[in-house]
């Protein structure tokens, strides 16, 4: 199967990135979480961000680094949201890459030097999330999907940004199931 480090979103290391984290691992694959917020949770994503910002974003992207330093190169980096921050640094510039699934975010891949050949990327959001739409997560995606050679991009119809999380009120159980088929489906082909 399938090893996978997965970065969470700018709430932290919550009960829902677990969820998530644990529906990969019954499926047999080894899931990662490190904890980029040092144990620190947040209530909304404006806090969270607020922190990642007080901290520094090349110190979350760090902490990512530093938390693949004693793993295998031949992983899939995921993240949600502020996660794909250094799922996508690693991706992009750590060799041995396997693959890469963003969740509600992308970021242009000249940001880390262009996406490398041959490693596999799903994208997933919400079609009418104003973070991921309005803030040109989709631009970036798209621009991805037309200039790699294995990449996908999946809109889910809705405006909720973290709408796979099964712990907050944003959550779509319809469009989750059907993000999380898609990544189940995407791991065993990688």
């Amino acid at each position: 199967m399938t090893e996978v480090l997965l970065f969470h979103h700018a709430l932290g290391l919550t009960e829902g990135i677990e969820i998530l984290a644990n529906e990969l691992r019954e499926a047999g694959h080894t899931v990662h979480t490190p904890d980029l917020f040092e144990g620190r949770t947040f209530a909304s994503i404006d806090e969270g961000v607020g922190y990642a910002s007080e901290v520094g974003f090349s110190e979350i992207m760090a902490r990512g680094a530093r938390a693949a330093d004693n793993l295998p190169n031949d992983l899939v980096y995921a993240g949600f949201s502020l996660g794909v921050v250094p799922a996508q640094r690693l991706a992009q510039t750590r060799p041995g890459a396997r693959g890469a699934l963003f969740c509600y975010s992308c970021l242009p891949a000249s940001e880390f030097g262009g996406w490398p050949a041959g490693v596999p990327v799903q994208i997933h959001g919400a079609d009418a999330d104003p973070i991921f739409i309005d803030e040109g997560d989709v631009d970036a995606a798209r621009e991805l999907v037309a200039s790699a050679d294995d990449a996908e991009l999946f809109l889910y119809p809705g405006d909720q940004h973290y709408f796979a999380d099964p712990t907050l009120p944003s959550y779509d159980a319809e469009a989750s199931a059907l993000l999380m088929r898609r990544v189940l489906e995407f791991l065993a082909r990688v």
